[in-house]
């Protein structure tokens, strides 16, 4: 928690220079008792950073694609000529994406991550896959991770103005 705290705040304090006076003073504060509440609902003051950072690339306020490229970036493992997600790997992305809808009541059971990862893996001999297989998937939008692309779709439209006028 400690190291995560140090990053979050130096992620932070980059944030206030850039956009002076958007940042709430206190966003490493509460962004850490999220992850915390998450990540660490034992209280042992112990966060996996791969967990942190996947909560924090689904926050962000990025695209879907840059999304989800960072999520094959973190999770991937060396395979030669590409990086591959491996079932493993990507099984250990859906747990920790799904910790985000779960702190509302609206988590998933171990049975949607198998379902997703067996859709993923759909007509692949191999035990992982390059990156376009993943983003093509994601793209599909499965149904265990609906709730991404809907946020994004929801704060892409906050600043969305027109000049019609309603009735």
């Amino acid at each position: 928690v400690q190291q995560i705290s140090g990053m979050l705040m130096e992620l932070f304090q980059r944030a206030r220079l850039e956009k002076p006076g958007q940042v709430d003073p206190r966003a490493t504060e509460f962004t850490l008792s999220l992850l915390a509440a998450m990540f660490d609902r034992s209280g042992k003051g112990y966060i996996k950073t791969r967990s942190a950072a996947a909560a924090l690339i689904a926050l962000s306020g990025d695209t879907l694609l840059a999304k989800y490229r960072a999520f094959f970036q973190f999770y991937a493992v060396p395979g030669g000529k590409a990086a591959l997600i491996t079932r493993g790997a990507l099984r250990s992305l859906l747990t920790d994406l799904n910790q985000i809808p779960a702190i509302v009541g609206e988590s998933c059971t171990l049975s949607c991550v198998e379902m997703a990862t067996h859709s993923c893996f759909h007509g692949v001999p191999n035990s992982a896959i390059v990156e376009e297989k993943f983003l093509s998937w994601l793209r599909s939008e499965p149904a265990v991770l609906l709730w991404l692309p809907t946020c994004y779709r929801l704060s892409a439209t906050e600043m969305v103005s027109h000049q019609a006028r309603c009735r």
